[in-house]
């Protein structure tokens, strides 16, 4: 799912507790989610482990090599 599907189900105070979480602002959230601003890997992290994994890291920064990070990626 999209950060922006994710946070558009969410109201205000759903918002703002997961901006808390991710040591964030709601802005700043909104921002990333319409594409405005790019989301350092920490906020891709946090965003992936306050959403339970429902918006994962790959979402948010698709230019990292997240598998690689998760121990995932296959060898050459």
């Amino acid at each position: 799912m999209t950060l922006l599907d994710y946070i558009k189900g969410l109201d205000k105070d759903q918002l703002e507790k997961l901006a808390a979480a991710c040591d964030t602002s709601a802005g700043q959230l909104k921002q990333v989610a319409y594409g405005h601003r790019r989301a350092s890997a920490a906020l891709s992290i946090a965003i992936d482990r306050e959403s339970c994994g429902v918006v994962p890291c790959e979402e948010t920064r698709p230019d990292m090599d997240w598998a690689y990070l998760r121990g995932t990626a296959r060898a050459a």
